[in-house]
């Protein structure tokens, strides 16, 4: 391994703290006190038998006992100086001009946090534009940059998240610790390199829609569908429509956001085929549904509309519940029909759709699935007391899910609360093995996964020479060994010191390899694998 690259890759509080920061402090530094205590490896033990030695290590039996709040301090930065900036929370449509960070492998989330150690002249002034900006005081913008392989070249992303630098530290050498926090959503308009040498970017925020929640259980209360156009038929035939109730009637009473919720679940049914009314409840009707929406990616049908509904020859031919083609579409984020005209949908049955309908689009009923899905599978953090505010927990999913930076950018770049949290369902469901980037080596699985951080089994951590890694932790892995000798300074996780981690068939760097200072710490040892340099493989 070059110089360049082992520069690259190894991972290396203020007057007003709390009494509980305070002690989280102490405990640090009494970790950092401790001897280090590994075991000794002669100089002719075979690669293969270290690894074997260090994998039984890691996924040694035992309670783990480690403070995971210990991790969230970013104790490796030390000394940082809270700003007490005020939230820049600034409106949706705004172009303003921030100072940009382009960080490879890294996709920064609205609320999670990103720690930087800054050594570049370049981004040094970047801080210092933002720190005195007018409009934005201390934001700036954060952009991922990744490796495209069919032109050999490195590209930034289009979109993009504001944070605002919430504790500060400037040191002797002229460098900069900076604790930042994740705020908003942007598209990269252009960039440019202003006369003191900051990265700079004309950004444009996004405006977040309004979580969608199902209209009142009046709606589940009217007629089928199948029946709806027969009974306007019969109520015209003996000039009565007094029984029928018109479709601005029911719109009139509900409010922008339910409105938008029922116009999103017309487009979708546009030249649809009709449902099956075999299914016998609510429930059931929306579990089946639920099961079959999670086989697209809502990435697949962007803006498109399709078909919603029961395959027709099946339908007839069977006494139970057909095959179905269900899929959706990119919702509006204005409220109303938009370019659709009413004489477009002239066509499309206008009784109001039954409750499960409405719910494969309500916000907060997806967010208590994709809460539990996440309880049952990653487990820690829980997330149920975000389950009220779905925007945040779609975020807070994507932020912390442990899967490959690719995945996580496009989660970021999906507008709408319900599409997002549509697709994490589908890779909280999905995803499964953890492979090489560059070889496509299985080495590690979901049931491998370790939450050694509060915030969640994945997390941004700084190193010595201003590079930011996405970390996800597991307790073992496969096809991976562990190169040099332990090092304790600038660990990430305190108590434990770090070690290079190779993979076995192509020699790139994957992370790191943690082992314990005290012999009764719990785990003992586990891995850190960087997200850029994994792919992610569903079941």
């Amino acid at each position: 391994m070059n110089n360049r690259s082992w520069i690259e890759t190894n991972p290396m509080a203020n007057d007003s703290i709390s009494e509980s920061e305070r002690q989280q402090i102490e405990q640090i530094m009494e970790l950092e006190f401790e001897e280090l205590e590994v075991e000794e490896v002669e100089d002719e033990e075979s690669s293969d038998d270290e690894y074997r030695r260090v994998s039984a290590g890691a996924s040694a039996s035992g309670e783990y006992t480690y403070d995971t709040n210990l991790v969230t301090l970013h104790s490796y930065l030390g000394d940082v100086e809270d700003t007490h900036s005020k939230l820049a929370f600034l409106d949706g449509g705004a172009v303003l001009t921030l100072p940009l960070f382009y960080l490879e492998g890294v996709v920064l989330f609205p609320e999670a946090t990103l720690p930087l150690r800054v050594v570049s002249p370049n981004f040094i002034a970047g801080v210092e534009r933002a720190m005195a900006h007018v409009d934005a005081r201390y934001t700036i913008g954060v952009v991922r940059v990744y490796w495209d392989p069919n032109n050999g070249r490195r590209r930034l992303s289009t979109t993009g998240t504001t944070a605002e630098i919430r504790q500060y530290r400037k040191l002797e050498d002229g460098s900069v610790n900076i604790v930042a926090r994740g705020q908003q959503r942007f598209r990269l308009k252009r960039r440019w390199i202003d006369v003191e040498g900051s990265h700079c970017g004309e950004v444009y925020i996004i405006q977040e829609d309004v979580p969608l929640r199902t209209p009142r259980e009046a709606v589940g209360k009217l007629d089928p569908l199948r029946n709806y156009q027969a009974t306007i038929h019969h109520s015209c035939e003996e000039g009565n429509d007094s029984d029928v109730m018109s479709e601005g009637s029911f719109e009139s009473e509900l409010s922008s956001t339910e409105r938008r919720l029922h116009h999103n679940v017309l487009v979708s049914s546009h030249n649809s085929e009709a449902y099956d009314e075999s299914i016998s409840s609510d429930d059931e009707r929306s579990e089946r549904f639920y099961e079959c929406q999670s086989e697209r990616s809502p990435l697949e049908n962007h803006a498109r509309p399709v078909r919603l509904g029961l395959n027709k020859q099946n339908a007839d031919n069977s006494p139970g519940v057909g095959k179905r083609s269900i899929s959706y579409m990119q919702p509006s984020n204005k409220v109303g029909w938009g370019k659709h005209s009413v004489a477009q949908f002239r066509d499309v049955p206008r009784a109001f759709w039954p409750v499960w309908v409405y719910r494969m689009y309500d916000s907060y009923v997806l967010a208590r699935k994709a809460a539990d899905r996440w309880n049952q599978v990653v487990k820690a953090p829980n997330m149920d007391s975000l389950v009220m505010k779905p925007d945040l927990l779609s975020f807070h999913i994507a932020s912390k899910i442990p899967i490959s930076d690719t995945a996580r950018q496009e989660l970021l770049e999906i507008d709408g609360t319900t599409y997002r949290l549509r697709k994490e369902i589908e890779l909280l469901e999905s995803f499964d093995k953890i492979r090489c980037k560059t070889c496509q080596t299985l080495i590690g699985k979901r049931s491998n996964m370790l939450v050694m951080s509060s915030d969640g089994p994945l997390g941004a951590y700084a190193n010595p020479h201003g590079y930011v890694h996405e970390v996800m932790t597991l307790t073992r892995t496969d096809g991976i060994a562990v190169t040099g000798r332990p090092v304790k300074e600038y660990s990430w996780f305190p108590g434990y010191a770090w070690s290079m981690a190779e993979c076995i068939m192509c020699g790139s760097q994957m992370g790191w390899y943690f082992s314990a200072t005290k012999k009764k710490m719990r785990p003992q040892a586990f891995w850190g694998l960087r997200s850029s340099q994994v792919v992610d493989e569903t079941l």
